[in-house]
């Protein structure tokens, strides 16, 4: 039936609210082939000549109509939605994406990713004076400066701004600026501890 593969899209993406479904190109080719050949009969329907008696194709057009309708709007909700999940995981992440996520995106979203990337970077470097103004920085209010935090991976050094070189090794726990380690806390390197 006309939208079924386009409606199982959309419940493949509402059934991971919280992941990014890996881009399901197989079925968006299948959908863009249903499309092409429903417009064609659409299109060979309406510059064919009009007898009531002999063709009467008016609702035959009507509900392929519909069906291509559909099918837009369904591949555009799907993608529409996995863009606003991939912005969102930009302010999450920072720019970097996990490998695990990156396997799951389509050519075109990953292009959309960096361009995102380049804007954001673009925008946050034109405000806030010469350094520019971090917006992942800071995404809660901070009741302290310092945190204390664990190292869950060997990262290796990392430079404080005031010139302190720390070692981030395993299972370390360091006293830190909160500005400094905000960004691994997000990137899973450190986790505070409370």
């Amino acid at each position: 039936m006309w939208g079924d593969k386009a409606l199982s899209l959309i419940k493949e993406l509402e059934r991971s609210q919280d992941t990014i479904p890996p881009f399901d190109d197989d079925t968006v080719r299948l959908i863009v082939e249903e499309m092409r050949i429903l417009n064609q009969f659409v299109e060979e329907a309406m510059n064919s000549p009009f007898d009531p008696v002999r063709n009467n194709f008016i609702t035959g057009v009507r509900a392929r109509q519909a069906a291509l309708e559909r099918n837009k709007r369904c591949l555009l909700a799907y993608q529409w939605n996995r863009l606003q999940k991939l912005r969102q995981m930009r302010w999450e992440f920072g720019s970097v994406l996990p490998p695990d996520l990156k396997t799951h995106l389509s050519e075109g979203e990953v292009t959309w990713f960096n361009k995102y990337n380049k804007c954001l970077t673009s925008y946050m470097k034109s405000i806030g004076g010469k350094n520019g103004l971090n917006l992942l920085q800071d995404s809660k209010p901070p009741k302290e400066l310092f945190i204390e935090v664990r190292c869950l991976t060997n990262y290796g050094k990392i430079e404080l701004e005031n010139g302190e070189v720390i070692m981030l090794n395993k299972n370390s726990q360091h006293y830190m600026p909160r500005s400094q380690c905000e960004t691994l806390i997000r990137q899973g390197v450190l986790e505070q501890i409370l």
